[in-house]
Protein backbone atom coordinates (compact mmCIF):
# COMPACT_ATOMS: atom_id res chain seq x y z
CA UNK A 1 0.00 0.00 0.00
CA UNK A 2 1.53 3.28 -0.94
CA UNK A 3 1.97 6.13 1.55
CA UNK A 4 2.52 8.90 -0.98
CA UNK A 5 2.91 10.48 -4.10
CA UNK A 6 4.37 12.07 -6.37
CA UNK A 7 2.46 14.25 -9.68
CA UNK A 8 3.87 16.22 -12.02
CA UNK A 9 2.12 19.31 -12.41
CA UNK A 10 4.50 21.17 -15.17
CA UNK A 11 6.67 19.95 -17.65
CA UNK A 12 6.69 17.42 -20.70
CA UNK A 13 5.05 14.42 -18.29
CA UNK A 14 2.59 16.46 -16.72
CA UNK A 15 -0.26 14.47 -15.17
CA UNK A 16 1.62 11.56 -14.42
CA UNK A 17 1.62 10.54 -10.90
CA UNK A 18 3.71 7.93 -9.05
CA UNK A 19 2.82 6.19 -6.48
CA UNK A 20 5.80 5.89 -3.36
CA UNK A 21 5.04 2.20 -1.58
CA UNK A 22 6.62 1.90 2.30
CA UNK A 23 10.09 0.71 2.09
CA UNK A 24 10.79 2.15 -1.49
CA UNK A 25 13.35 4.43 -2.56
CA UNK A 26 12.51 6.47 -5.46
CA UNK A 27 15.26 7.80 -8.41
CA UNK A 28 13.61 10.33 -10.45
CA UNK A 29 16.07 11.35 -13.52
CA UNK A 30 16.01 11.34 -17.31
CA UNK A 31 17.82 7.39 -17.46
CA UNK A 32 15.43 4.24 -18.32
CA UNK A 33 15.60 2.65 -15.57
CA UNK A 34 14.54 5.41 -12.95
CA UNK A 35 11.30 4.75 -11.21
CA UNK A 36 9.55 7.53 -12.14
CA UNK A 37 11.09 8.94 -15.63
CA UNK A 38 11.36 12.70 -16.86
CA UNK A 39 11.21 13.53 -20.52
CA UNK A 40 13.01 16.97 -19.59
CA UNK A 41 16.04 17.58 -21.44
CA UNK A 42 17.22 19.76 -18.30
CA UNK A 43 16.74 16.60 -15.79
CA UNK A 44 20.06 14.74 -14.81
CA UNK A 45 19.74 10.91 -15.77
CA UNK A 46 19.71 10.28 -12.10
CA UNK A 47 18.68 13.49 -10.64
CA UNK A 48 16.85 13.10 -7.28
CA UNK A 49 15.96 10.05 -4.91
CA UNK A 50 13.34 9.78 -2.23
CA UNK A 51 13.59 7.49 0.47
CA UNK A 52 11.51 6.56 3.52
CA UNK A 53 14.01 6.35 7.14
CA UNK A 54 10.87 4.82 8.71
CA UNK A 55 9.09 8.15 10.00
CA UNK A 56 9.81 10.88 6.68
CA UNK A 57 10.22 11.02 3.52
CA UNK A 58 13.77 12.13 2.93
CA UNK A 59 14.51 14.25 -0.66
CA UNK A 60 18.38 14.14 -1.69
CA UNK A 61 19.84 15.54 -4.58
CA UNK A 62 22.11 12.84 -6.87
CA UNK A 63 25.03 15.46 -7.67
CA UNK A 64 22.58 16.90 -10.87
CA UNK A 65 23.37 18.78 -13.04
CA UNK A 66 20.70 21.46 -12.57
CA UNK A 67 19.92 21.24 -9.04
CA UNK A 68 17.11 20.55 -7.07
CA UNK A 69 14.28 22.68 -5.76
CA UNK A 70 11.95 22.62 -2.82
CA UNK A 71 9.71 25.32 -2.49
CA UNK A 72 11.70 27.63 -5.47
CA UNK A 73 14.94 27.02 -2.96
CA UNK A 74 18.07 24.81 -4.27
CA UNK A 75 19.36 22.05 -1.76
CA UNK A 76 20.83 19.10 -1.26
CA UNK A 77 18.71 16.76 1.53
CA UNK A 78 15.47 17.92 3.12
CA UNK A 79 12.15 16.05 4.62
CA UNK A 80 9.49 16.38 2.56
CA UNK A 81 6.57 17.68 3.86
CA UNK A 82 2.74 16.94 2.15
CA UNK A 83 2.14 19.57 -0.36
CA UNK A 84 5.65 20.57 -1.51
CA UNK A 85 6.97 21.53 -5.08
CA UNK A 86 9.74 19.67 -6.23
CA UNK A 87 11.43 20.78 -9.56
CA UNK A 88 13.58 19.06 -11.38
CA UNK A 89 15.33 20.64 -14.53
CA UNK A 90 11.49 22.44 -16.10
CA UNK A 91 9.42 20.36 -14.28
CA UNK A 92 7.40 20.48 -11.11
CA UNK A 93 6.31 17.64 -9.03
CA UNK A 94 3.35 17.71 -6.21
CA UNK A 95 4.59 15.57 -3.46
CA UNK A 96 1.52 14.40 -1.30
CA UNK A 97 0.94 12.44 1.59
CA UNK A 98 -1.55 9.23 1.70
CA UNK A 99 -4.77 9.99 3.72
CA UNK A 100 -3.60 7.93 6.44
CA UNK A 101 -0.14 9.55 6.79
CA UNK A 102 -1.71 13.24 7.72
CA UNK A 103 -3.36 14.61 10.70
CA UNK A 104 -7.12 13.92 10.86
CA UNK A 105 -9.57 16.76 9.94
CA UNK A 106 -13.10 17.51 11.96
CA UNK A 107 -15.50 15.97 9.41
CA UNK A 108 -17.98 17.77 8.22
CA UNK A 109 -20.67 15.05 9.42
CA UNK A 110 -20.28 16.96 12.94
CA UNK A 111 -21.90 20.31 11.59
CA UNK A 112 -26.21 19.81 13.00
CA UNK A 113 -28.51 22.77 11.83
CA UNK A 114 -30.36 23.58 14.79
CA UNK A 115 -34.28 25.55 14.05
CA UNK A 116 -34.72 28.69 15.81
CA UNK A 117 -36.28 30.74 12.88
CA UNK A 118 -39.10 31.04 15.79
CA UNK A 119 -37.53 32.74 18.37
CA UNK A 120 -36.02 35.00 15.82
CA UNK A 121 -35.12 38.63 16.98
CA UNK A 122 -33.78 41.53 15.00
CA UNK A 123 -31.48 42.66 17.66
CA UNK A 124 -29.69 39.52 17.53
CA UNK A 125 -27.88 41.37 14.26
CA UNK A 126 -25.93 44.03 15.35
CA UNK A 127 -24.03 44.36 11.89
CA UNK A 128 -24.99 43.79 8.17
CA UNK A 129 -23.02 44.44 5.39
CA UNK A 130 -24.88 44.43 1.83
CA UNK A 131 -23.10 42.28 -1.00
CA UNK A 132 -23.12 42.47 -4.56
CA UNK A 133 -21.03 41.99 -7.27
CA UNK A 134 -18.58 44.95 -6.96
CA UNK A 135 -18.53 44.56 -2.91
CA UNK A 136 -15.40 42.48 -1.27
CA UNK A 137 -12.54 44.21 -2.83
CA UNK A 138 -9.14 44.70 -1.11
CA UNK A 139 -9.81 48.55 -0.82
CA UNK A 140 -12.63 47.30 2.36
CA UNK A 141 -9.55 45.50 4.24
CA UNK A 142 -7.71 48.19 4.98
CA UNK A 143 -6.10 46.58 8.12
CA UNK A 144 -3.03 44.37 8.46
CA UNK A 145 -4.44 40.90 9.49
CA UNK A 146 -6.44 41.65 6.61
CA UNK A 147 -4.27 42.44 3.79
CA UNK A 148 -1.95 39.12 5.00
CA UNK A 149 -5.07 37.18 4.96
CA UNK A 150 -6.21 38.39 1.71
CA UNK A 151 -2.28 37.64 0.48
CA UNK A 152 -2.84 34.16 1.91
CA UNK A 153 -6.37 33.46 0.19
CA UNK A 154 -4.53 34.55 -3.33
CA UNK A 155 -1.83 32.40 -2.79
CA UNK A 156 -4.69 29.07 -1.98
CA UNK A 157 -7.04 30.24 -5.18
CA UNK A 158 -3.73 29.99 -7.55
CA UNK A 159 -2.72 26.39 -6.81
CA UNK A 160 -3.70 24.39 -9.27
CA UNK A 161 -3.15 20.50 -8.25
CA UNK A 162 -5.68 21.16 -4.84
CA UNK A 163 -9.79 19.53 -5.66
CA UNK A 164 -12.03 22.55 -4.87
CA UNK A 165 -12.81 20.33 -1.18
CA UNK A 166 -9.15 21.24 -0.29
CA UNK A 167 -9.05 24.93 -1.45
CA UNK A 168 -12.18 26.06 0.29
CA UNK A 169 -10.79 24.10 3.88
CA UNK A 170 -7.51 25.84 3.46
CA UNK A 171 -9.56 29.27 3.04
CA UNK A 172 -11.81 28.46 5.91
CA UNK A 173 -8.81 27.55 7.93
CA UNK A 174 -6.85 30.93 7.38
CA UNK A 175 -9.92 32.97 8.06
CA UNK A 176 -10.64 31.42 11.28
CA UNK A 177 -6.94 32.36 12.27
CA UNK A 178 -7.06 36.26 11.15
CA UNK A 179 -10.59 36.61 13.02
CA UNK A 180 -9.67 34.05 15.64
CA UNK A 181 -12.76 32.34 15.74
CA UNK A 182 -13.60 28.82 17.60
CA UNK A 183 -15.54 27.25 14.58
CA UNK A 184 -16.54 27.66 11.32
CA UNK A 185 -17.46 25.60 7.66
CA UNK A 186 -18.28 26.33 4.15
CA UNK A 187 -22.20 25.43 3.38
CA UNK A 188 -22.85 24.97 -0.50
CA UNK A 189 -26.34 26.07 -2.13
CA UNK A 190 -27.58 22.48 -3.72
CA UNK A 191 -27.83 22.88 -7.49
CA UNK A 192 -31.62 21.86 -7.61
CA UNK A 193 -33.34 23.57 -4.36
CA UNK A 194 -32.58 25.51 -1.39
CA UNK A 195 -30.71 23.00 0.80
CA UNK A 196 -27.08 23.83 2.21
CA UNK A 197 -24.52 20.96 2.27
CA UNK A 198 -21.72 21.26 4.41
CA UNK A 199 -18.58 21.29 2.21
CA UNK A 200 -15.30 22.13 5.03
CA UNK A 201 -15.68 22.28 8.87
CA UNK A 202 -12.83 23.28 10.83
CA UNK A 203 -12.02 23.70 14.72
CA UNK A 204 -10.03 25.59 16.80
CA UNK A 205 -7.69 23.27 18.56
CA UNK A 206 -8.86 22.81 21.96
CA UNK A 207 -12.17 24.87 21.91
CA UNK A 208 -13.93 21.64 22.10
CA UNK A 209 -14.22 18.09 21.82
CA UNK A 210 -13.02 17.01 18.30
CA UNK A 211 -16.52 14.53 18.40
CA UNK A 212 -18.63 17.34 19.14
CA UNK A 213 -21.18 18.64 16.85
CA UNK A 214 -21.51 22.18 15.40
CA UNK A 215 -25.10 23.78 15.62
CA UNK A 216 -25.35 26.14 12.82
CA UNK A 217 -28.51 28.47 13.43
CA UNK A 218 -31.31 28.21 10.66
CA UNK A 219 -32.31 31.41 11.19
CA UNK A 220 -29.26 33.09 10.43
CA UNK A 221 -28.43 31.28 7.15
CA UNK A 222 -31.71 31.91 6.21
CA UNK A 223 -31.49 35.81 6.68
CA UNK A 224 -28.03 35.63 4.85
CA UNK A 225 -29.50 33.25 1.51
CA UNK A 226 -32.49 35.68 1.52
CA UNK A 227 -31.19 38.94 1.84
CA UNK A 228 -28.05 38.66 0.31
CA UNK A 229 -26.07 40.22 3.40
CA UNK A 230 -23.31 39.37 5.67
CA UNK A 231 -24.52 39.63 9.26
CA UNK A 232 -22.37 40.25 12.92
CA UNK A 233 -24.40 38.77 15.52
CA UNK A 234 -24.66 40.21 19.19
CA UNK A 235 -23.85 38.08 22.06
CA UNK A 236 -26.46 35.66 23.62
CA UNK A 237 -27.39 37.12 26.56
CA UNK A 238 -29.00 40.28 24.77
CA UNK A 239 -31.56 38.66 23.33
CA UNK A 240 -35.10 37.05 23.86
CA UNK A 241 -34.94 34.54 21.14
CA UNK A 242 -32.42 32.49 22.99
CA UNK A 243 -34.76 31.77 25.86
CA UNK A 244 -36.15 28.50 23.12
CA UNK A 245 -35.19 25.01 24.31
CA UNK A 246 -33.48 24.65 21.24
CA UNK A 247 -31.40 27.99 21.31
CA UNK A 248 -28.04 28.84 19.96
CA UNK A 249 -26.77 30.11 23.59
CA UNK A 250 -27.44 26.24 24.34
CA UNK A 251 -25.66 24.89 21.92
CA UNK A 252 -22.96 26.90 22.87
CA UNK A 253 -22.46 29.31 20.49
CA UNK A 254 -21.45 33.11 21.57
CA UNK A 255 -21.08 35.39 18.82
CA UNK A 256 -21.27 34.37 14.70
CA UNK A 257 -20.76 35.96 11.57
CA UNK A 258 -22.63 34.81 8.04
CA UNK A 259 -21.03 35.91 4.80
CA UNK A 260 -22.97 34.98 1.49
CA UNK A 261 -20.60 33.61 -1.13
CA UNK A 262 -21.85 35.52 -4.44
CA UNK A 263 -20.25 34.62 -7.58
CA UNK A 264 -20.54 36.70 -10.58
CA UNK A 265 -24.44 35.96 -11.06
CA UNK A 266 -25.91 33.57 -8.30
CA UNK A 267 -25.38 33.33 -4.89
CA UNK A 268 -23.68 29.86 -3.88
CA UNK A 269 -23.81 29.17 -0.32
CA UNK A 270 -22.91 31.06 2.73
CA UNK A 271 -19.42 30.91 5.26
CA UNK A 272 -19.91 31.01 8.94
CA UNK A 273 -17.85 31.28 11.34
CA UNK A 274 -18.78 31.86 15.25
CA UNK A 275 -16.86 31.80 18.71
CA UNK A 276 -18.11 29.21 21.96
CA UNK A 277 -18.25 29.98 25.78
CA UNK A 278 -20.05 28.40 28.16
CA UNK A 279 -23.61 28.93 28.65
CA UNK A 280 -23.59 30.44 32.05
CA UNK A 281 -20.48 33.04 31.00
CA UNK A 282 -22.92 33.26 27.37
CA UNK A 283 -25.95 34.74 29.34
CA UNK A 284 -23.31 36.63 31.15
CA UNK A 285 -23.92 40.42 29.69
CA UNK A 286 -20.78 41.86 30.82
CA UNK A 287 -18.72 39.31 28.12
CA UNK A 288 -17.15 41.46 26.08
CA UNK A 289 -17.47 40.91 22.04
CA UNK A 290 -14.34 38.95 20.50
CA UNK A 291 -15.78 39.56 16.98
CA UNK A 292 -15.98 43.03 15.33
CA UNK A 293 -17.21 44.78 12.45
CA UNK A 294 -13.76 44.69 10.56
CA UNK A 295 -13.75 41.17 10.81
CA UNK A 296 -17.12 40.86 8.96
CA UNK A 297 -15.59 42.93 6.32
CA UNK A 298 -12.88 40.94 6.32
CA UNK A 299 -14.40 37.86 6.01
CA UNK A 300 -17.12 39.51 3.43
CA UNK A 301 -13.85 39.58 1.20
CA UNK A 302 -12.95 36.10 1.94
CA UNK A 303 -16.44 34.95 1.16
CA UNK A 304 -16.28 36.76 -2.27
CA UNK A 305 -13.17 35.14 -3.19
CA UNK A 306 -13.88 31.78 -2.61
CA UNK A 307 -17.27 32.30 -4.46
CA UNK A 308 -15.00 33.32 -7.91
CA UNK A 309 -12.96 30.06 -6.87
CA UNK A 310 -15.72 28.09 -6.88
CA UNK A 311 -17.27 29.73 -10.39
CA UNK A 312 -13.88 29.07 -11.86
CA UNK A 313 -13.53 25.87 -10.75
CA UNK A 314 -16.80 24.92 -12.08
CA UNK A 315 -16.22 26.43 -15.23
CA UNK A 316 -12.89 24.70 -15.53
CA UNK A 317 -14.86 21.31 -15.03
CA UNK A 318 -17.48 22.01 -17.55
CA UNK A 319 -14.75 23.05 -20.37
CA UNK A 320 -12.55 19.44 -19.56
CA UNK A 321 -16.17 17.67 -19.77
CA UNK A 322 -16.71 19.15 -22.92
CA UNK A 323 -13.10 18.35 -24.33
CA UNK A 324 -13.45 15.02 -23.35
CA UNK A 325 -16.79 14.78 -25.08
CA UNK A 326 -14.98 16.34 -28.15
CA UNK A 327 -12.36 13.76 -27.79
CA UNK A 328 -14.08 11.06 -27.67
CA UNK A 329 -16.35 12.42 -30.27
CA UNK A 330 -13.07 13.10 -33.04
CA UNK A 331 -11.23 9.42 -31.53
CA UNK A 332 -14.81 7.80 -32.51
CA UNK A 333 -14.95 9.45 -36.11
CA UNK A 334 -11.40 8.86 -37.83
CA UNK A 335 -11.09 5.57 -35.75
CA UNK A 336 -14.22 4.38 -37.42
CA UNK A 337 -12.74 5.81 -41.18
CA UNK A 338 -10.14 3.93 -40.68
CA UNK A 339 -11.76 0.85 -39.83
CA UNK A 340 -14.60 1.04 -42.57
CA UNK A 341 -11.72 1.49 -45.26
CA UNK A 342 -9.84 -1.57 -44.11
CA UNK A 343 -13.30 -3.73 -43.91
CA UNK A 344 -13.84 -2.40 -47.79
CA UNK A 345 -10.23 -3.58 -48.50
CA UNK A 346 -11.42 -7.49 -46.87
CA UNK A 347 -14.82 -7.44 -48.44
CA UNK A 348 -13.02 -6.94 -51.98
CA UNK A 349 -10.78 -9.79 -51.00
CA UNK A 350 -13.01 -11.87 -49.95
CA UNK A 351 -14.87 -11.16 -52.93
CA UNK A 352 -12.01 -12.46 -54.85
CA UNK A 353 -11.58 -15.49 -52.84
CA UNK A 354 -15.51 -16.31 -53.04
CA UNK A 355 -15.07 -15.53 -56.97
CA UNK A 356 -12.11 -18.05 -57.23
CA UNK A 357 -13.53 -20.59 -55.47
CA UNK A 358 -16.91 -20.59 -57.45
CA UNK A 359 -14.81 -20.50 -60.78
CA UNK A 360 -11.70 -22.84 -59.45
CA UNK A 361 -9.46 -20.02 -60.26
CA UNK A 362 -6.21 -20.47 -58.02
CA UNK A 363 -4.83 -17.12 -59.04
CA UNK A 364 -8.24 -15.09 -58.42
CA UNK A 365 -7.92 -16.81 -54.53
CA UNK A 366 -4.42 -15.70 -54.23
CA UNK A 367 -5.46 -12.26 -55.40
CA UNK A 368 -8.11 -12.00 -53.18
CA UNK A 369 -5.65 -13.74 -50.28
CA UNK A 370 -3.17 -10.64 -50.85
CA UNK A 371 -5.54 -8.14 -50.59
CA UNK A 372 -7.01 -10.28 -46.82
CA UNK A 373 -3.83 -10.08 -45.31
CA UNK A 374 -2.11 -6.62 -46.08
CA UNK A 375 -5.93 -5.54 -44.31
CA UNK A 376 -5.34 -8.01 -41.59
CA UNK A 377 -1.72 -6.40 -41.19
CA UNK A 378 -3.23 -2.44 -41.10
CA UNK A 379 -5.91 -3.88 -38.69
CA UNK A 380 -3.14 -4.84 -36.46
CA UNK A 381 -0.80 -2.24 -36.89
CA UNK A 382 -3.75 -0.01 -36.01
CA UNK A 383 -4.80 -1.92 -33.03
CA UNK A 384 -0.98 -2.48 -31.51
CA UNK A 385 -0.20 1.87 -32.15
CA UNK A 386 -3.89 2.79 -30.56
CA UNK A 387 -2.44 0.25 -27.41
CA UNK A 388 1.12 1.32 -27.42
CA UNK A 389 -0.31 5.23 -27.22
CA UNK A 390 -3.46 4.57 -24.51
CA UNK A 391 -1.01 3.75 -21.34
CA UNK A 392 2.36 4.94 -20.35
CA UNK A 393 4.48 1.84 -20.13
CA UNK A 394 7.62 0.82 -18.92
CA UNK A 395 9.83 -0.41 -21.45
CA UNK A 396 11.43 -4.24 -20.58
CA UNK A 397 15.05 -3.73 -20.77
CA UNK A 398 17.10 -6.57 -21.74
CA UNK A 399 19.92 -7.02 -23.54
CA UNK A 400 20.15 -6.72 -27.64
CA UNK A 401 21.43 -5.42 -31.03
CA UNK A 402 20.03 -2.32 -32.41
CA UNK A 403 21.48 -3.67 -35.41
CA UNK A 404 19.29 -7.17 -35.32
CA UNK A 405 15.99 -5.04 -34.22
CA UNK A 406 16.34 -3.06 -37.24
CA UNK A 407 17.32 -5.69 -39.70
CA UNK A 408 14.40 -7.42 -38.78
CA UNK A 409 12.58 -4.06 -39.65
CA UNK A 410 13.96 -4.16 -42.76
CA UNK A 411 13.45 -7.32 -43.80
CA UNK A 412 9.50 -6.66 -42.82
CA UNK A 413 9.62 -3.34 -44.88
CA UNK A 414 11.11 -4.93 -48.04
CA UNK A 415 8.10 -6.54 -49.48
CA UNK A 416 6.28 -3.60 -49.06
CA UNK A 417 9.13 -1.22 -50.75
CA UNK A 418 8.88 -3.64 -53.83
CA UNK A 419 5.41 -2.98 -53.98
CA UNK A 420 5.42 0.51 -54.30
CA UNK A 421 8.85 0.76 -56.12
CA UNK A 422 11.03 2.10 -53.63
CA UNK A 423 14.91 0.84 -53.46
CA UNK A 424 15.10 0.02 -49.50
CA UNK A 425 18.66 0.45 -48.16
CA UNK A 426 20.33 -0.73 -44.96
CA UNK A 427 23.34 1.27 -43.62
CA UNK A 428 24.63 -1.17 -40.51
CA UNK A 429 26.88 0.80 -38.11
CA UNK A 430 29.77 -1.24 -36.88
CA UNK A 431 30.31 0.27 -33.75
CA UNK A 432 27.11 -0.46 -32.44
CA UNK A 433 27.38 -2.85 -29.25
CA UNK A 434 25.35 -4.86 -27.21
CA UNK A 435 22.67 -2.41 -25.36
CA UNK A 436 19.74 -2.37 -22.67
CA UNK A 437 16.54 -1.34 -24.39
CA UNK A 438 13.11 -2.75 -25.27
CA UNK A 439 13.81 -4.88 -28.26
CA UNK A 440 9.63 -4.88 -29.04
CA UNK A 441 9.12 -1.38 -28.29
CA UNK A 442 12.13 0.15 -30.62
CA UNK A 443 10.59 -2.65 -32.88
CA UNK A 444 7.73 -1.08 -33.68
CA UNK A 445 9.04 2.64 -33.43
CA UNK A 446 11.54 2.38 -36.18
CA UNK A 447 8.99 0.42 -38.35
CA UNK A 448 6.04 3.21 -38.02
CA UNK A 449 8.91 5.69 -39.43
CA UNK A 450 10.14 3.50 -42.16
CA UNK A 451 6.72 2.63 -43.39
CA UNK A 452 6.19 6.39 -43.31
CA UNK A 453 9.03 7.02 -45.54
CA UNK A 454 8.45 4.37 -48.03
CA UNK A 455 4.87 5.66 -48.09
CA UNK A 456 6.37 9.59 -49.03
CA UNK A 457 8.30 8.35 -51.99
CA UNK A 458 5.77 5.72 -53.30
CA UNK A 459 4.77 6.84 -57.02
CA UNK A 460 7.38 8.74 -57.51
CA UNK A 461 10.99 8.28 -60.17
CA UNK A 462 13.69 6.71 -57.90
CA UNK A 463 12.31 7.01 -55.04
CA UNK A 464 14.49 5.42 -52.04
CA UNK A 465 14.62 5.06 -47.95
CA UNK A 466 18.05 4.75 -46.36
CA UNK A 467 17.78 3.22 -43.00
CA UNK A 468 21.28 3.74 -40.92
CA UNK A 469 22.58 2.89 -37.36
CA UNK A 470 25.35 4.04 -34.94
CA UNK A 471 26.59 5.49 -32.00
CA UNK A 472 28.02 8.22 -29.99
CA UNK A 473 30.34 7.44 -27.70
CA UNK A 474 31.15 10.88 -25.87
CA UNK A 475 26.96 10.59 -25.36
CA UNK A 476 26.58 7.34 -24.79
CA UNK A 477 23.87 7.36 -27.23
CA UNK A 478 22.32 4.82 -29.71
CA UNK A 479 21.03 6.51 -33.06
CA UNK A 480 18.66 5.52 -36.14
CA UNK A 481 18.31 7.76 -38.96
CA UNK A 482 15.63 7.29 -42.01
CA UNK A 483 15.86 9.13 -44.77
CA UNK A 484 14.39 9.42 -47.89
CA UNK A 485 13.95 11.41 -51.54
CA UNK A 486 10.99 12.29 -50.91
CA UNK A 487 8.83 16.18 -51.23
CA UNK A 488 9.85 16.48 -47.56
CA UNK A 489 7.97 18.34 -44.99
CA UNK A 490 7.79 22.55 -44.61
CA UNK A 491 8.96 23.50 -41.23
CA UNK A 492 5.85 25.01 -39.87
CA UNK A 493 4.15 21.43 -40.06
CA UNK A 494 6.90 19.77 -38.56
CA UNK A 495 5.55 19.97 -35.07
CA UNK A 496 1.68 18.75 -35.99
CA UNK A 497 2.75 15.48 -37.92
CA UNK A 498 3.70 14.25 -34.12
CA UNK A 499 -0.40 15.21 -33.57
CA UNK A 500 -2.92 12.16 -32.95
CA UNK A 501 -5.04 11.80 -36.04
CA UNK A 502 -2.84 14.28 -37.66
CA UNK A 503 -1.89 12.44 -41.50
CA UNK A 504 -0.90 13.59 -44.68
CA UNK A 505 -1.59 10.35 -46.98
CA UNK A 506 -5.57 10.06 -46.82
CA UNK A 507 -7.30 7.24 -46.44
CA UNK A 508 -4.13 5.43 -46.16
CA UNK A 509 -2.54 6.47 -42.68
CA UNK A 510 -3.91 6.63 -39.18
CA UNK A 511 -2.17 9.56 -38.14
CA UNK A 512 -1.10 7.57 -35.17
CA UNK A 513 2.11 6.11 -36.33
CA UNK A 514 4.68 9.06 -35.36
CA UNK A 515 2.81 10.26 -32.30
CA UNK A 516 3.66 6.10 -30.77
CA UNK A 517 7.22 6.35 -32.05
CA UNK A 518 8.35 9.72 -30.25
CA UNK A 519 6.24 8.22 -26.98
CA UNK A 520 8.39 5.03 -27.34
CA UNK A 521 11.73 6.97 -27.81
CA UNK A 522 10.53 9.43 -25.02
CA UNK A 523 10.16 6.36 -22.36
CA UNK A 524 13.61 5.15 -23.36
CA UNK A 525 14.79 8.39 -21.88
CA UNK A 526 15.24 9.68 -25.95
CA UNK A 527 13.96 11.76 -28.65
CA UNK A 528 12.57 11.82 -32.67
CA UNK A 529 13.79 14.77 -34.43
CA UNK A 530 12.76 15.57 -38.22
CA UNK A 531 15.29 17.19 -40.51
CA UNK A 532 14.59 18.32 -44.25
CA UNK A 533 12.45 20.83 -46.00
CA UNK A 534 10.40 21.02 -49.26
CA UNK A 535 12.33 19.73 -52.26
CA UNK A 536 14.82 18.26 -49.85
CA UNK A 537 13.80 14.91 -48.78
CA UNK A 538 12.51 14.17 -45.14
CA UNK A 539 15.06 12.35 -41.87
CA UNK A 540 13.91 10.98 -38.93
CA UNK A 541 16.79 10.74 -36.16
CA UNK A 542 15.90 8.61 -33.47
CA UNK A 543 18.20 8.46 -30.21
CA UNK A 544 17.94 7.27 -27.01
CA UNK A 545 20.79 6.48 -24.03
CA UNK A 546 22.34 3.33 -24.44
CA UNK A 547 22.62 2.85 -20.58
CA UNK A 548 19.96 2.71 -17.74
CA UNK A 549 19.94 3.93 -14.25
CA UNK A 550 21.73 0.69 -12.69
CA UNK A 551 25.13 1.96 -14.41
CA UNK A 552 26.59 4.84 -11.50
CA UNK A 553 26.19 8.13 -13.76
CA UNK A 554 25.29 10.52 -11.47
CA UNK A 555 27.96 13.18 -11.95
CA UNK A 556 27.92 13.07 -15.68
CA UNK A 557 26.46 16.13 -17.16
CA UNK A 558 23.16 15.64 -19.84
CA UNK A 559 24.23 17.22 -23.29
CA UNK A 560 21.96 18.41 -25.95
CA UNK A 561 20.99 15.33 -28.89
CA UNK A 562 21.23 17.92 -31.52
CA UNK A 563 24.86 17.54 -30.82
CA UNK A 564 25.69 14.19 -30.94
CA UNK A 565 23.61 13.11 -33.71
CA UNK A 566 26.09 14.86 -36.37
CA UNK A 567 27.88 11.70 -35.98
CA UNK A 568 25.40 9.88 -37.68
CA UNK A 569 25.79 12.05 -40.90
Amino acid sequence: MFRASLLVINGPNRGTRYEIASGQDVVIGRSVGCNLRLDDSEVSRQHAGISHNGADFVLKDLHSANGTRVNGHVLTERFLCNGDNLQCGSSVLLFQMAEQDQPPVASIDQIQFIDDSRSMHASAIVQSVEVDETTATVAEVNRRHGLELLYHVAEELVTPVRSLDDVLQRILNLAMQAIDADRGCVLLKDPVGVDLTAIAFARRGGSQSVSAHMPVSRSITDYVLRHGMAVRTSDAGHDNRFQSGKSIVTAGIREAICAPMRGRSDLLGVLYLDTTTPVDQAMNTGVSSRLTDEHLRTIVTVARQAALAIESRQFQDAMLKAERFAAMGQTITVLSHHIKNILQGVRGGSYLIRMGLDEHKDELIRQGWGIVERNQTRIYDLVMDMLNYSKDRVPKLKLADVNTVVGDVIELATARANECGVKLEFRRGDDVSMAMFDEEGIHRAVLNIVSNAIDAVEGIDNGAVVVQTGYDKSADMLLVAVSDNGPGIPEDQRAAIFNVFESSKGSRGTGIGLPVSRKILREHGGRVRVEGGPGQGTRFVLSWPRGNATIPDVNRLIQQDEAHENNIR
